[in-house]
């Protein structure tokens, strides 16, 4: 019972416009619709694809993005809200998830770098990409179309469709190209702005009216629930619905249960010929909980960065409330910055992170890692 009221929710919130009719079925196959889009060039079946109610750019991308200061955007942007944290080249922003609920995608310029920030409530991903392309620079929208539960984007200048889980194009003509993936960061709005004072962050002056901070997804994120529009098998090696911590280099990938990383507030590990190490940088609200994001429950928040650092191996360990490195004694924060002793100023390299929904995950990339437990 309560997965069909939840599902009612959705459904309210999707405009009961066809949802769940596969693609191929649908009178959405339309040349009206996408008048650009070259079907015949793909690399998935048509059947993989539903619909998840709203129609191309139901749910609006922000093309002309404005952002505020960290102390305006503190008049109605809660301390432990979540935000994308965005940094190129001594630059950052922040991109509320209350305001990318609604939206999804965010096309903008990040000092001088093309970038897209995308947020797909239904998997819990937030990813971000560079919109060059083979020397085209592209702006990105919502098709209102879902395989595995993900969002399907398009860009405008080809309308070429892409998995935004994976950054690949699956149909038009740049079917197989793969979107360059950036660095970015799930943090508190406390967090970002301690370690980027000046960062600026997304305004709700979007152009749109929305009901931001709302969440339309009420208690999606239900260890218990099942996953919106999954067809096909659930991989059931982790319940479908607990938040897992991803970390990618190029060769290697792994995912870390948030279980299994709640007890500890340094976790060092190794993927690859890369250690890395994992900070827990304390507690967020859920997106995808209660019907007001400020109200809802608090989950988990981590950053991940190799450990190498001027040609050493550093060793990372938690005491006194602070993170301190065995080699050199400096003290750290939690993103990844050295504040005090020897190393002060440096900045450990960021990895290649993502917190999703493990069905998801698993979905795209059934054979990842997982991190177990030694017994």
């Amino acid at each position: 019972m309560k997965q069909f009221l939840l599902t009612l929710l959705l459904f309210g919130f999707l405009c009961l416009n066809g949802i769940g009719v596969p693609f191929a079925e649908s009178n959405s196959f339309s040349r009206i619709e996408w008048p650009k889009t070259d079907f015949n060039k793909r690399s998935i079946k048509l059947e993989e694809i539903l619909s998840g109610g709203p129609p191309k750019d139901g749910i609006p991308a922000i093309d002309t993005p404005s952002f505020i200061s960290v102390v305006s955007a503190q008049n109605w942007l809660s301390d432990f809200e979540p935000v994308i944290s965005v940094e190129i080249n001594g630059k950052a922003k922040a991109y509320p998830l209350q305001i990318l609920m609604f939206h999804e995608i965010v096309n903008d310029d990040l000092n001088g770098k093309a970038i897209s920030v995308t947020f797909c409530p239904l998997c819990n991903t937030s990813i971000v990409f560079s919109r060059w392309v083979n020397g085209q620079k592209l702006d990105f929208g919502t098709t209102g179309r879902l395989r595995n539960s993900d969002l399907i984007m398009y860009d405008r200048q080809t309308e070429s469709w892409w998995q935004q889980f994976t950054g690949e194009a699956l149909i038009g003509s740049y079917t197989g190209t793969q979107l360059e993936e950036l660095t970015s960061q799930i943090v508190s709005f406390n967090t970002f702005y301690t370690q980027y004072p000046d960062g600026q962050v997304l305004s709700r002056k979007t152009g749109f009216s929305r009901q931001y901070g709302k969440n339309p997804y009420r208690g999606y994120d239900d260890i218990n629930n099942t996953p919106f529009l999954m067809r096909g098998q659930i991989d059931d090696r982790l319940p479908p619905m607990e938040r897992v911590l991803s970390v990618t280099t190029e060769k290697n990938a792994k995912i870390y249960p948030f279980s299994v990383l709640t007890e500890s507030n340094v976790f060092p590990d190794v993927l690859g010929n890369i250690s890395l190490v994992i900070f827990n940088t304390g507690q967020i609200y859920s997106a995808l909980d209660a019907s007001t994001i400020r109200q809802s429950k608090t989950v988990p928040a981590y950053t991940v960065f190799s450990t190498e650092i001027e040609a050493q191996t550093l060793h990372f360990y938690w005491q006194n409330n602070s993170i301190y490195d065995r080699e050199t004694s400096s003290k750290w924060n939690v993103m990844g910055k050295a504040v005090d002793g020897k190393l002060k100023g440096k900045q450990l390299k960021p990895m290649k992170q993502g917190v999703h929904f493990a069905f998801a995950w698993l979905a795209f990339n059934p054979d990842v890692e997982i991190y177990r437990q030694s017994n």
